[in-house]
């Protein structure tokens, strides 16, 4: 059952929904700029206190330095200075003592880093007790401030016991230092005054910390993590150490700016590191303001803001009730009159004298009305048409139902009585027709195979090979459509076997078709033709070796031949040699089909190769006004093969290259390394290959004919010992077109760091 609402609660609702939503926001908006305000003044605060706490750290070195000035650059001071007169410097030392009572270490020492004054008086004059604190005002040759860490036996034996503080940390204390180096009028160092302020103790700074900023914060200064200065009177009795990890912070050269308790008070802090003259990390100086002000102020602010909040959202409340009774009542008349329109009466006219939008909405619906009266009237006459169109459709449908079983009907007669087999796979990889071409060639019933995954076929006896091939070509991602052509053997079978892509009319696959065709008697009768020919050419090779040679010796013995009869011979040495070429790349052909060619694997240079192919063509190249260029990179990887034959196979593409490339052209040799190999590519600039005569390229005693320049003699073994040469260098060659127009065959050999086997 549907809980009913009306038009006027739903509008006071969505008025409460929005009311809440808004002042939420604004609510949730003032406290956050709130917090911010807070958080931005105790920033703001507290870097104020730092800052005025930082300079006023060595405010009285510059006392020192301003007092001191004057003494140290005049001539009596650096005349008893250069005499060691320490019964006059230990007068003046005391002197200035008067003026400058805060100091805790106060002596003057010489060039050589002497003592010749010191408050001290019980100690025997000697070296300078820190002498670290000299070198750098003595090789900069001007005053030197910083905070040092002193030893309390150092800090004794030149202030004496009654100036070493009780607040010592391991037997240290952290000292504000000043060396005033003093300078003759010829820029010599002859001495130099050293002042300290020990800090441990010291109440110089909560002082002037108090007489400023009074209770809002506190100052402290620890060493290392010990605090020796504090304004809290309770931090220096607990002796308060800084947390472990702010001193992480502090030691690696950073400030910490956080929150931490003093006390039963919550506080806003900064530290900053305290590093020596060296760089080293000795002590921090902390600044903490208090936040209870700012969180009472805080707290008062939003509780304010949240008062009234509410009292304004009762107030809006109130006024939306009214507003909604107003608005609601002429859309109560229109619902009365939708209810009569439904159930059935389309006359009723819903009556609203508004002019607003719910008088324009009730316009409108009693427009509707009389439209919904009209178009159910043509509605009636179009159902009648559909009706007759549908039985038309359903005519339609049946006749071309008819018309695909016959064609279905066609095609499988066909796939049935064809010669060839025929393996259908789907997109999910099972096998889904399987014709009788195909279980008589795999000796094997359909029932065993339809239905069946590739997967679960590789695992039969003989057809893993088959398989795998067919997956290749499905999985082939360059191009929908593709097809593979590829020889396999399968189960004693020399099979010739065409897998090409289905693909739906949406570009997906759906699926590939093998066509397998029986060539184990076609290959049986090659095998037994290239026996033959092999075997009468290597009978015809022993006497045309002797017929070349008797007519050799005619032709360089017979000088009483006449001129024709020297031309004869001429002809016949040519002949001679073109047979000799011709029984030689049969038996070549022969013994690399037969396996019984001996590859010499060994590191070789692509480049080396093609300069020696390419003084090979040399003269018929020169012959024919080509130039031959070799583009070759000198850094190409080492290719892994055997000399003579890549030589040969480089030799025949180059003698190809420049026979069909026209007079006064170019041909070019490049290579470059693709992973783990070395492609190398001749390209010429004949007329390219037509696409009817490509698949013969590499076929034994095939010619292609070219229409500018006819087949140029040969005897279509070249290219087709080529291809074995390669393929028993685990390479593959092919052919291109070049984007210049000519014609682009290549070849590939492993590169020299990859396994090889074989």
């Amino acid at each position: 059952m549907n809980l009913y609402i009306g038009i006027r609660t739903k509008l006071l609702l969505a008025v409460f929904f929005l009311l809440v939503i808004s002042f939420s926001i604004l609510l949730v908006s003032t406290l956050v700029s709130i917090d911010s305000f807070v958080v931005r003044q105790i920033d703001t605060e507290l870097a104020e206190q730092l800052g005025y706490v930082q300079h006023h750290f060595y405010e009285r070195t510059e006392t020192v330095r301003d007092s001191l000035g004057q003494q140290l650059t005049s001539p009596t001071m650096q005349e008893h200075l250069r005499a060691d007169d320490r019964i006059w410097l230990s007068a003046a030392l005391q002197r200035w003592k008067a003026i400058l009572p805060f100091l805790d270490l106060f002596s003057i020492v010489n060039a050589d880093q002497m003592t010749l004054a010191r408050l001290n008086t019980a100690e025997p004059v000697g070296r300078f007790a820190m002498p670290d604190l000299l070198d750098k005002a003595f090789s900069e040759k001007k005053p030197v401030v910083s905070t040092e860490l002193v030893s309390v036996k150092a800090l004794s034996m030149e202030a004496g016991s009654a100036k070493v503080p009780l607040q010592s940390v391991n037997g240290g204390v952290m000292m504000v230092t000043l060396v005033l180096p003093v300078i003759d009028a010829t820029g010599k160092v002859i001495g130099a005054v050293v002042a300290g302020d020990v800090l441990n103790g010291d109440n110089f700074l909560p002082i002037q910390y108090r007489s400023l900023f009074g209770d809002k914060g506190e100052i402290m200064v620890s060493q290392f993590d010990t605090t020796i200065v504090s304004s809290s009177r309770q931090e220096m009795i607990n002796g308060t150490r800084v947390a472990p990890e702010i001193m992480e912070e502090l030691k690696s050269g950073q400030a910490y700016y956080g929150r931490v308790e003093t006390g039963e008070m919550p506080y806003r802090s900064s530290y900053v590191p305290i590093l020596n003259g060296r760089g080293g990390f000795i002590g921090s100086l902390a600044v903490a303001v208090s936040t209870a002000d700012y969180q009472k102020i805080r707290n008062n602010t939003k509780q304010n803001v949240l008062n009234t909040a509410v009292v304004s959202m009762m107030l809006l409340l109130v006024i939306a009730v009214v507003i909604s009774r107003k608005l609601a009542e002429p859309l109560r008349r229109l619902a009365r009159g939708v209810r009569m329109i439904e159930a059935g009466d389309l006359e009723q006219q819903v009556e609203v004298t508004s002019s607003d939008e719910v008088g324009q909405l009730a316009r409108s619906f009693n427009s509707m009305v009389k439209t919904l009266a009209e178009r159910k009237r043509i509605i009636e006459s179009k159902t009648d048409d559909l009706q007759k169109l549908n039985e038309r459709l359903e005519k339609i449908v049946t006749e071309r139902t008819s018309q695909l079983q016959l064609e279905m009907g066609m095609l499988e007669t066909v796939l049935t009585c064809m010669a060839e087999g025929m393996v259908v796979v789907d997109s999910q990889g099972c096998v889904v027709r399987f014709n009788p071409a195909a279980q008589k060639i795999f000796d094997i019933v359909p029932c065993r195979v339809i239905g069946h995954s590739l997967t679960q076929l590789a695992d039969q006896e003989g057809f893993a090979e088959l398989i795998r091939f067919a997956q290749s070509v499905g999985a082939d991602e360059e191009g929908m459509g593709g097809a593979g052509e590829r020889t396999i053997h399968v189960k004693g079978k020399q099979l010739q076997v065409s897998v090409s892509q289905l693909v739906e009319c949406s570009g997906e696959r759906a699926g590939v078709v093998v066509s397998l065709r029986d060539v184990t008697a076609e290959a049986e009768v090659d095998r037994m033709k290239s026996d033959f020919i092999s075997t009468v050419s290597h009978e015809l090779k022993t006497p045309l070796t002797s017929i070349k040679g008797a007519l050799q010796f005619i032709m360089n013995k017979g000088k009483w031949l006449t001129t024709t009869e020297r031309e004869l011979i001429n002809v016949c040495l040519r002949n001679s040699d073109r047979l000799s070429r011709l029984i030689s790349d049969i038996l070549d052909i022969s013994k690399i089909e037969a396996g019984r060619v001996e590859l010499i694997l060994r590191p070789e240079s692509a480049n080396e190769l093609v300069v020696n192919a390419i003084e090979e063509i040399k003269g018929v190249a020169l012959a024919r006004g080509i130039t031959v260029i070799n583009s070759v990179p000198v850094d190409l990887p080492l290719v892994y093969g055997d000399h003579d034959r890549l030589v040969q196979v480089l030799t025949n593409l180059l003698s190809n290259a420049v026979k069909f490339s026209p007079e006064q052209k170019v041909v070019v040799v490049s290579a470059v390394h693709v992973g783990n190999y070395v492609t190398i590519s001749v390209t010429d600039s004949g007329r390219p290959i037509q696409w009817a005569d490509r698949d013969k390229l590499f076929r034994k005693f095939q010619q292609i004919e070219r229409d500018d320049m006819g087949t140029r003699g040969g005897t279509g073994l070249g290219l087709a010992i080529c291809k074995e040469i390669v393929e028993r260098h685990h390479g593959r060659i092919y052919y291109e077109n070049s984007q210049s127009g000519g014609n682009v065959f290549s070849f590939t050999v492993p590169v020299c760091e990859e396994s090889h086997e074989g």
